[in-house]
Order: structure tokens, then sequence, then C-alpha cells
């Protein structure tokens, strides 16, 4: 599905199921996208996450319910999916900065209108992109798990804590202490970092990954391998994470609206860094993301 129809699929289908306990899975299932790539794709596009729109809708129109209609408060928290009054009066009032009662009795409450996307692609500049296609590529690492809602926050802390725990040993010059250690010498672990969406439940599989080159996979890494396919490759330029964040937020928002032969395919996404040259801070330092696609 084009990617712009595919958002605007989805608001429609969150506009018209706002009283059911629907996820963000749900919907992304509805547009059959993957929901990794579609949680990813509607945070760029909105600034705001599936859970924060529909909490938001919800909340919105339990305000406008408060001054409509008659309806009790535990009747209006059960079709906003709220479990308990009690539940429902904590988040109303922290959403709107008054309390139901208030709103009833009349103050005023936040409005939050249904979305309407609208994208203008860019002309005169074209992104750093190239469709090619790849060999099977195996990759060993270090895995975790994710969540949708705080993965921008808890990802670079799981980074610092692989780097504290078995690179900067090494990266000091001194022979590797452990098994760990040696595999990420000999794999050069840290050149990629991979995003898989085959969990379910809002969350993802996270990967600190490097080639594999064979040997013994230690204890606490892991293994994964892409089949063969086409990739969108889109280099970046420029010091991280800004730099990666403003290509993140470009295929999003211009490449996937704007291109009329590919769309998203598989269920992972794929970050290279260069382990080489430079510093990840440095202005012309080079790294990529890699998305799997097909033809339309």
């Amino acid at each position: 599905m084009e990617w712009l129809t595919a958002i605007r699929n989805s608001i429609e289908y969150m506009e018209k199921h706002l009283s059911e306990d629907i996820s963000a899975q749900d919907v992304a299932e509805h547009v059959y996208i993957s929901p990794y790539f579609f949680q990813k794709g509607f945070i760029v596009v909105t600034g705001m996450s599936v859970s924060e729109y529909l909490k938001g809708r919800r909340l919105y129109n339990a305000a406008l319910a408060l001054v409509k209609t008659d309806k009790t408060v535990l009747e209006i928290a059960l079709e906003a999916c709220y479990d308990t009054p009690e539940s429902f009066t904590k988040a109303f009032t922290r959403f709107h900065g008054v309390t139901p009662s208030a709103v009833r009795a009349g103050e005023t409450y936040r409005t939050f209108l249904p979305l309407n996307i609208q994208i203008n692609i860019q002309g005169g500049y074209q992104m750093d992109v190239k469709i090619t296609k790849m060999f099977g590529l195996k990759l060993i690492g270090f895995e975790r798990e994710f969540s949708m809602e705080n993965s921008y926050t808890e990802i670079p802390k799981y980074w610092d804590e692989i780097c504290e725990k078995y690179a900067n040993n090494v990266y000091a010059g001194n022979p590797p202490a452990n098994a760990c250690e040696k595999a990420l010498m000999d794999n050069c672990i840290g050149e990629y970092a991979v995003c898989i969406d085959d969990i379910g439940c809002n969350r993802f599989r996270y990967l600190v990954a490097g080639r594999y080159a064979g040997g013994e996979v230690p204890e606490g890494m892991t293994l994964y391998e892409f089949p063969a396919g086409e990739w969108a490759v889109f280099n970046c330029i420029g010091p991280l994470p800004e730099a990666l964040q403003s290509v993140n937020t470009r295929i999003f928002k211009e490449w996937l609206p704007g291109n009329p032969e590919y769309e998203l395919a598989g269920n992972a996404t794929v970050e290279w860094y260069d382990c080489v040259n430079g510093e990840k801070t440095d202005p012309d330092y080079h790294s990529a993301i890699w998305i799997p696609v097909k033809h339309k």
C-alpha cells in the first residue's frame, strides 16, 4: 500500500474504533505494514506515537461527552477505554489540566482534533539513495527487546552498557578478557545496528551487531541472517545521532511518499556505521540506513 494512503487509512481506522481497546499493532495490521515500520513512520510524519494519538482523541471525545451529554463519568471512562473512573480522572486531568467535574461545570478543555495528513514533496534536491541487490547477510551481536514507546531513550543506554561491559577493555588496546570481548573484536561488533519486528505486542528485537566471521557464538550473543534481496541504501554524512535522524525523517516524509516504484518489505532495518574512518561526532562521518524494499 502506498505510504501516505496507509497513514491516512490508519487514522480513519482509529477514528472508527476509538471506543475499542485497539493497539498500534492492530492498526498496523489493518494497513498491512510491519508494526515497527508503521509506528516509526507514524511518529516521523505526525510527531506523536499511535498510543499518544489514541489517548488524545479519546480524552478529547470524553470532554465533549461531559459537556454535551448526561452520561456518568464511569460510562464516559469505559467509552474512552479506561477500566475505572479513577484511572480515567487521572489521565483526563493530566491531559486537559482540569478534572472531569470541572469540565462538566464549564471549565475549558484541550482541543485534539483528528489528524489531516498532508505532505509536500520537496523538489530540487535528491536523497543519496541507491537500490541494490544484496547477498545474504549473517550478523552476530548482542540482542535485547525494546518497546516502541521508549526505544529512542533506552537504546542509547544499551549501547553505553555494551561498550562499558565488553568494548572498553579491548578499545584500550588490551587483549580480550573473555569470549564476548574476543567475538566483539573478531566480528567488528558495533558496525551494524538491526531492528527486527517479529515479536508483536508493541515490542521489537534490537541487535548491536557485526558481520559474522565464523567461529564460536558466546553465551549472551546471537546470530541473525538476512536473506538475499533488494535494499534501499540511504547514505548519510554528518555527526551522529543528528545526521541519521535527519535522513530517517526524510525517508518517511519525502522518499516513501514520493517514490512511485518501491515500497517497504520485510521486517528489519539496518543502520551501518563506519568503524574505520573518523569519529561519530565528526562533521564528515559516514553512516547509512538500509531498508528492505520491493517493487509496488
